[in-house]
């Protein structure tokens, strides 16, 4: 596979969606979407396992003192939260939507306008998608791709059942904001070594475990705050493999 297969999976899957959507109507039933939002929310913590697996690595435990990988991370995760809580970045995200939200609703009311604006929100802005795009770009696999693809194939076919082809549309800042990811990703597997890239993935299955936990309706962690731990886990990583 090339290197950004998985936001092409992503785009099609969300152009798809979309068409079924705009085909079925309304007869996609709120009780079907909680279902299907359910099942998503265990199928993420199914992606999380796996992302979380180099915690037990021997790779991973080699390149770094005894005993100090579950350290790595828990550090790298709590100097991000704090970061990312200081930042606000999670209520940055949301502002930023509501503000463009009311920007177009301003001007002349429109579903297609409604439709491609709520819509790149909802898969744009969200940690899977910085997340998938840059394990992408790395090598690691489009596994977390593939999940945000099916998370937005059904979020498309709902959207689009009632605001037509402006979701599809969204499929271009899609295309715009991974791609850009992606070569961030590229950028970093040329220079990052096995165990400074296991430390960002599992600092990423965390975060996927918070997107279960909200999809599954039982806890809304604040995921986008812990992004910083992803710069954070390879440089803690980094220190300590100088003490091994």
């Amino acid at each position: 596979m090339f290197v950004g297969v998985g936001t092409l999976v992503n785009v099609v899957a969300i152009l798809i969606g979309s068409s079924i959507g705009i085909a079925a109507g309304s007869r996609i039933t709120k009780k079907s979407q909680s279902l299907i939002t359910d099942v998503l929310g265990l199928i993420t913590a199914l992606g999380a396992a796996s992302a979380l697996s180099p915690l037990w690595s021997p790779i991973f435990e080699s390149s770094l003192p005894k005993g100090s990988s579950l350290l790595v991370i828990l550090a790298a995760m709590l100097l991000g939260g704090l970061i990312g809580s200081a930042l606000s970045l999670e209520n940055r995200l949301d502002a930023f939507g509501e503000n463009l939200r009311r920007r177009f609703r301003a001007a002349e009311e429109s579903p297609f306008v409604e439709g491609f604006v709520s819509a790149s929100l909802l898969f744009v802005i969200g940690p899977l998608a910085i997340l998938g795009s840059v394990s992408d770009g790395m090598s690691q696999g489009i596994d977390q791709l593939v999940l945000k693809s099916s998370l937005d194939f059904f979020a498309a076919m709902a959207f689009a059942s009632t605001l037509g082809w402006g979701v599809a549309a969204s499929a271009i800042p899609v295309a715009i904001y991974q791609g850009f990811w992606t070569l961030i990703g590229l950028g970093l597997g040329s220079v990052l070594s096995q165990y400074q890239i296991d430390a960002m993935t599992i600092c990423g299955g965390l975060m996927l475990v918070g997107i279960a936990l909200r999809l599954l309706d039982i806890k809304k962690i604040p995921v986008a705050n812990l992004l910083p731990a992803l710069v954070i886990a390879p440089a803690l990583a980094t220190l300590l493999h100088q003490f091994r």
